[in-house]
């Protein structure tokens, strides 16, 4: 039965090739060095699902991405580009863009719960060893069997302090819990608070869902500004992924679409996967592996595809390759390496095409309606229509206010969670010993200090006084004791 949509044209070699839109969730790669082209790719390719009504999310780690929002062809290259490939159809426009932000500064809020992103992620994000990702995971069972809810990082940081100071009444149940790890997860959510972490745990939290939507028939385009956030590289890679394992978790079963629900992009890929555990390792491939059936592509955009590993290389079925330098025998092993992984051609050398291509020109192979790859062509990419100067302030404002998720986001909500819980249950520890402590005062005074017969009645009475006092004094100590250990912070 044929397609009902035809093939997404996004480059032109000896004749137009484009994506097929049924088979564009069996995911995709574009690579290429630096200034080569990947992004104008990118755009491309974005602006061709969004014209048939399929969303796409994108991260924009380079902050030039926004100017998709408004029609373009202002570029002189852009026109160069135009003429040299004949397209006489060529119309610059606009798409609809949403701005998100995990910093809220230029986008709607993006925000998840600390019992969502989990501990496995959140282990990854803090820089844990193996150790203190075993005991962070133990926190959060703690949490959860005394039904404590770990929303904002405030929480976390509570229940972390509950776990250190109540270390050995947990030892029988929970196994060791050891000061210097609680001090090492206690500086890491430090450091994660000082690189405004702060801002992404809370509510109301991001339902991934709140992507998928056309506007004025047309996908959504989802901007993520990622300039700042890619500061902090496990933060940005780890935050993608709990999106795509939200997407896969949410979405449900849909098969082979004829076009994708959702096309996700995933810039700066090889971020993912470095220094990442085998546990974390295993639920990429695995996520990547089946999100295909909930009608989702993952496109990754990197330098060199062998910054991938080869369990998610091999899933990769669209590829656009822009060219790749070979200075050092270590770049020759990958230029080899990149022309290998794509369908040959035997009228083209791959390996040394690879190092010949200009800016915006690509070895390109697209899976056919049988999933198959296409044969690698020498192609040029189109040219984006949207705008390739990124939006003034003013701009961004203006389309953030007539955004469909506008006003949702906005406003936090801190609801009674672990911090608020475990601040009353201080509060009533301090109350229950000050009342046993009241109580225990009068039986201290019943003490006899007059079984001596000898001895003045000043020196009974300045006894007396002498073993009140320093009872008082014990009491306040054992009391300071207790409350210090459940209110420091």
């Amino acid at each position: 039965m044929p397609h009902q949509y035809e093939p997404l044209i996004v480059a032109r070699g000896k004749g137009p090739l484009g994506i097929l839109p049924a088979t564009a969730n069996r995911h995709g790669l574009i690579a290429g060095a630096t200034g080569t082209g990947k992004t104008v790719s990118l755009r491309v390719i974005a602006e061709q699902f969004s014209r048939i009504g399929v969303p796409v999310f994108m991260a924009d780690v380079k902050g030039d991405l926004s100017g998709m929002a408004l029609p373009g062809g202002e570029n002189k290259n852009v026109t160069a580009r135009v003429q040299e490939l004949g397209l006489s159809g060529f119309t610059p426009q606009g798409f609809p863009v949403v701005f998100w932000d995990v910093f809220s500064e230029q986008g709607h809020p993006v925000r998840t719960t600390v019992s969502e992103m989990g501990p496995l992620l959140l282990a990854r994000i803090l820089d844990l060893s193996d150790t203190q990702a075993d005991v962070l995971a133990l926190i959060f069972r703690i949490a959860d069997e005394q039904g404590l809810l770990l929303l904002d990082l405030k929480d976390l940081q509570a229940m972390v302090r509950y776990a250190g100071d109540h270390a050995k009444e947990l030892r029988t149940e929970y196994g060791n819990i050891s000061p210097a790890t609680v001090g090492a997860i206690q500086r890491s959510l430090i450091t994660l608070e000082e690189q405004g972490g702060a801002k992404f745990f809370g509510e109301p939290s991001l339902e991934p869902g709140m992507f998928i939507r056309e506007i004025e028939g047309k996908g959504a385009i989802n901007i993520l500004a990622s300039d700042k956030l890619l500061l902090s590289p496990k933060l940005y890679s780890t935050f993608l992924l709990w999106l795509l394992s939200e997407l896969y978790e949410q979405m449900p079963e849909v098969g082979d679409p004829e076009k994708p629900k959702l096309v996700f992009f995933f810039d700066e890929a090889h971020l993912l996967f470095a220094d990442a555990p085998k546990a974390l390792r295993e639920k990429i491939v695995l996520v990547v592996r089946l999100i295909r059936s909930k009608g989702v592509g993952v496109y990754f955009i990197t330098q060199n595809p062998l910054d991938l590993p080869d369990d998610v290389l091999g899933q990769l079925g669209n590829r656009v390759q822009h060219a790749l330098r070979a200075f050092t025998q270590k770049d020759q092993k990958a230029v080899k390496a990149a022309a290998e992984t794509m369908r040959q051609n035997p009228e083209i050398d791959a390996k040394t095409v690879i190092t010949e291509l200009r800016t915006g020109e690509a070895l390109v192979s697209f899976l056919d309606g049988k999933g198959i790859p296409g044969i690698t062509e020498r192609a040029m990419i189109h040219p984006p229509e949207s705008r390739l100067i990124p939006l003034t302030p003013e701009e961004r404002k203006s389309v953030m206010r007539s955004s469909p998720v506008f006003g949702k986001f906005e406003a936090t909500v801190d609801r009674a969670s672990a911090y608020e819980l475990l601040a009353e249950r201080a509060k009533t520890a301090a109350a229950e010993e000050k009342e046993e402590k009241a109580r225990a005062e009068p039986k201290a005074r019943k003490t006899s200090t007059t079984s001596r017969k000898t001895g003045t009645d000043a020196l009974t009475k300045m006894a007396g006084s002498a073993a009140r006092a320093a009872g008082t004094q014990i009491g306040r100590e054992i009391i300071r004791g207790i409350l210090g250990s459940l209110t420091r912070k």
